[in-house]
């Protein structure tokens, strides 16, 4: 795909503000401790050495990834996939079925088809950005309607499974599928429901301590406000030229 070329990714990199930068730096700052930590003692925060080296790569381009998506750069699901997998390396060793089933059925497809549906409706000027939609109020409710009814089933079924931290885990997969197919489907309010599952996952990584996805989940939370500024933004201010 053309978002596959230097060109247009060095395009993406350089719209980054200062800020994300110095988030990235932080990011992969705790990442390296973490990985350096873990080879010298034979774990850190719990997790194996390898583990650590897995989570490295997760954190760089899970942050990368949120980064470019926050701007509608169509460059993000190139690191997207990547985060996908090696986060759901991770979530599979801690046994956190609900959020794994999440990342390898549901995120890493819908990754592809977005990356394809977001290519077809490039901005008609910035063609490295997609174009921003938004939803109805009834279409807000039918998908509140779904999270709420969707994490109560999920709850049940990780109980029995014997998943960690159910609630958290219920709650942060049905919110995932609404946010993701909003995301694919270019609706600005995919962010609402981002900043909720942020809010959650910094608190399951929180009763659970993890210094490298608890500062990867709080930069995402912080991107997700940031993330619902600039699509609503570029909704009001692009949709004249777009149409």
């Amino acid at each position: 795909m053309n978002d596959l070329k230097l060109s247009n990714l060095k395009k993406s990199f350089q719209e980054l503000t200062w800020y994300e930068w110095l988030m990235c730096a932080i990011m992969v700052l705790i990442a390296a401790w973490a990985m350096v930590k873990g080879f010298l003692s034979g774990a850190a925060d719990g997790n194996p050495a390898w583990l650590t080296v897995v989570n490295f790569i997760s954190a760089i381009c899970g942050v990368i990834c949120i980064f470019f998506c926050a701007k509608a750069n169509i460059s993000t699901f190139i690191f997207a996939i990547i985060n996908t997998l090696t986060y759901a390396v991770y979530l599979l060793y801690w046994h956190i079925w609900g959020t794994a089933s999440l990342e390898l059925l549901f995120y890493l497809p819908m990754n592809i088809a977005s990356w394809y549906l977001w290519a077809k409706h490039r901005d008609a000027q910035l063609t490295q950005k997609t174009k921003a939609k938004k939803l109805t109020v009834l279409s807000n409710v039918w998908c509140a309607c779904f999270v709420l009814g969707a994490g109560y089933i999920y709850h049940n079924i990780l109980v029995q499974l014997g998943g960690e931290v159910a609630w958290f885990d219920a709650f942060t997969l049905s919110i995932g599928i609404v946010a993701t197919i909003l995301t694919m489907l270019r609706y600005r309010e995919q962010y609402i429901w981002w900043i909720i599952a942020d809010v959650i996952a910094v608190g399951m990584f929180i009763a659970h301590f993890d210094a490298v996805y608890l500062t990867k989940k709080s930069i995402y939370l912080i991107m997700a406000v940031i993330g619902l500024i600039n699509w609503t933004r570029l909704h009001k201010q692009r949709n004249a030229v777009n149409e």
